[in-house]
């Protein structure tokens, strides 16, 4: 998810996915009945929210696979938006994981109900709640999805990232309810909807649905309509161009949810993420109000981005979330050569000097630990700067670009679904015959560097990138 600003141009990008994270922030998440896992009931009676938890077994605690931080406060977003009615039973933060724990140390009951306040919040790589102004809600199945633990010092203990531990997750099985009319779940309104999928939404209310040939738009009917057009005039036809340049993507006809927060004073904001079949996007602020040549342009590579992520995280995806600069740093700079590709008179090199002008200010850390300090930007700039050594790389050897770069990759890892941080690294070993610039990058990754200006330099230099160093500062040449 990205999100642009009007004070700063633009504002920290969120993984996830931002946008949310494109793999999963889980370990794989089973189905066999004798994993442990919850039966849910989610009910909207007017105003009024309940979620009920009927565990499949006794545990100590219940530990949310999805307990991610506000992205401005770093604090968890769950304790403050539900609340537990069950008595004796406390909703709180143990290291990384938003827990369900009984007050006596004893199991938690079978049977546990919650009030919730769903708000639209600005999540760091993860999916939110989306808010539209005629009072119609999207809510997030993954986040609902519980696991069991021994105790509350294995949940203190447990990482931030839980790919790769040894731990068994069932989706949870849930029943959503309105009691005022259908819900939407996959393009199709129910009465009552039954799921046992952690990667979708279910929209609350009658926010209406527009269906074209290649998209289905569920839009805020307060939506500037500037907006709506945008994103059913540019989706089609960037989709139609990765298409065209990768091989099929994980899905030709997507979904785009966009909610609209209103015309902020001082604010444009716009933010994203990526599921299967789906794109949800938020808008908000005075900035996005009206149409501006800048707006667009920016709108058109925010599409862009995120439709990029149905072949850059979804047909293949990262295998820890430490390596998302390979999903998010390339999703930005497949963005940016269809946009420009599709707009001849896009900024791009403005576009990519942001990326350098940004990943020299957080490369002084280790990339790859740029999510447990929340500097998930991180990904995003450095993740673009290296996609565009690799596509310098590609044009030295044959004259191709970053597509042509990835696609290889994207062919060779269709089955697995898993393209690794050793894949990319060989795979430019191979295109550039120059290890140096691997060596180089696994140094922004595995260490960072004291001064990031000159290790940016001597990158581009070594890639044989365009450009000069003015004022302490790296600044890409036509």
């Amino acid at each position: 998810m990205r999100s642009l600003s009007a004070a700063t141009a633009l504002a920290a990008i969120l993984t996830l996915g931002a946008c949310a994270p494109t793999s999963p922030p889980a370990p794989s998440v089973l189905a066999e009945a004798d994993i442990p896992g919850a039966d849910v009931s989610v009910t909207r009676n007017g105003d009024q929210w309940t979620v009920d938890y009927t565990f499949s077994e006794d545990a100590p605690v219940w530990a949310f696979i999805r307990s991610s931080l506000l992205m401005e406060s770093r604090r968890p977003w769950r304790p403050a938006d539900w609340t537990v009615v069950t008595p004796g039973v406390v909703l709180e933060r143990v290291g990384h994981l938003d827990v369900l724990r009984s007050l006596d140390g004893g199991p938690v009951p079978r049977h546990v109900r919650l009030q919730i306040t769903p708000r639209n919040h600005n999540l760091e790589a993860d999916y939110p709640v989306l808010a539209f102004t005629d009072g119609s809600v999207a809510l997030f199945s993954g986040a609902f999805d519980v696991f069991a633990l021994p105790s509350l010092e294995v949940a203190r203990d447990l990482p931030e990232d839980l790919n790769g531990q040894d731990i068994a997750i069932r989706n949870a099985r849930i029943t959503w309810r309105d009691r005022s009319g259908p819900v939407l779940v996959q393009g199709e309104r129910r009465r009552e909807a039954v799921t046992e999928d952690g990667t979708l939404y279910v929209l609350f209310g009658q926010t209406r649905i527009k269906e074209a040939e290649r998209i289905v738009t569920v839009a805020d009917p307060r939506l500037p309509a500037w907006i709506s057009a945008a994103i059913e005039g540019w989706a089609p036809g960037v989709a139609d161009y990765y298409a065209r340049r990768l091989g099929p993507g994980q899905t030709d006809r997507p979904t785009i949810m966009a909610s609209w927060g209103g015309p902020t004073p001082g604010l444009q904001s716009m933010g994203g993420s990526v599921l299967p079949g789906l794109i949800v996007m938020s808008f908000e602020g005075i900035g996005n109000a009206e149409r501006s040549d800048e707006s667009a342009a920016y709108i058109q590579w925010f599409i862009g981005h995120e439709s990029a992520h149905f072949w850059l995280g979804q047909t293949v995806r990262y295998e820890r979330s430490r390596d998302s600069w390979i999903t998010e740093g390339g999703a930005d700079l497949m963005a940016v050569r269809a946009t420009q590709a599709l707009n001849p008179s896009y900024d791009a090199l403005g576009m990519l000097q942001e990326e350098v002008d940004d990943c020299a200010i957080l490369a002084v850390r280790p990339i790859q630990g740029a999510a447990a300090l929340g500097d998930h930007r991180a990904f995003y700039a450095c993740g673009a700067v290296f996609a565009l050594v690799a596509e310098r790389a590609q044009q030295r050897a044959t004259g191709g670009d970053w597509f042509d770069f990835l696609k290889p990759l994207i062919d060779a890892n269709r089955e697995d679904g898993v393209l690794t941080r050793a894949e990319w690294l060989d795979h430019l070993d191979t295109v550039s015959g120059d290890p140096t610039l691997r060596a180089r990058i696994e140094t922004f990754l595995d260490t960072g560097t004291p001064d990031p200006v000159t290790a940016l330099a001597d990158l581009l230099h070594a890639a044989g990138i365009p450009h000069r160093v003015e004022e302490g500062r790296v600044v890409l040449a036509e």
